[in-house]
C-alpha cells in the first residue's frame, strides 16, 4: 500500500476516536445517578452530608460548602482532616480549582472553600476523611 493510503487510514482513525470521545462527553448522566446529599462513607465509618452555603449554584463562581460528619450512631466527628477532589467523570478532568477544608464550624461541620464548576454537566465532589474512627472516602454527585 502506498504511503498516502496509510496516512488516510491514520487520519480516519483519529477522526473516529475524536468523535467517540465527543459523543461520550455529551451523554446525559446515568438515569440511576445517586444524587443524595447525605450518605455513608465507603467503609461506613461516617455519615456524611454535604450542602452549599448558598444556592442556587452558579456555573463559573466560587462556592463554599459545608461537609457534616457524624458517626453511624449520629455523634459529631471532631478533629477530622479532609482532602477534597472531584471532577467530571464523563469528561475525564478534575475540578478547575483546588478546594480546601478551611475551618471547623463545630458539631461535626467543616467548611470547604474554593469549589468551582466551570461548565454544565455531571460533577463529583470527593472527600478523603481522616479522623479517629478511621480513614475513609465519600463521593457526592451533582448536575448543573
Amino acid at each position: 500500500m502506498k504511503r498516502t493510503h496509510w496516512i488516510l487510514i491514520a487520519a480516519a482513525a483519529v477522526v473516529v476516536a475524536i468523535a467517540a470521545v465527543a459523543v461520550h462527553m455529551m451523554m446525559a448522566p446515568p438515569d440511576d445517578l445517586d444524587m443524595a446529599r447525605s450518605k455513608l462513607s465507603e467503609q461506613k465509618f461516617y455519615l456524611a452530608t454535604v450542602a452549599p452555603e448558598q444556592e442556587p449554584l452558579r456555573q463559573g463562581e466560587l462556592h463554599a460548602w459545608v461537609l457534616t460528619l457524624a458517626t453511624p450512631d449520629n455523634k459529631p466527628v471532631e478533629g477530622a482532616t479532609i482532602a477534597v477532589d472531584g471532577g467530571m467523570p464523563q469528561h475525564g478532568h478534575g475540578l478547575p480549582t483546588s478546594p480546601q477544608m478551611t475551618s471547623y464550624l463545630g458539631e461535626g461541620r467543616y467548611r470547604i472553600e474554593g469549589v468551582k464548576f466551570n461548565m454544565a454537566g455531571w460533577w463529583e465532589l470527593k472527600f478523603a476523611i481522616s479522623a479517629p474512627p478511621g480513614d475513609d472516602r465519600v463521593t457526592f454527585n451533582l448536575v448543573l
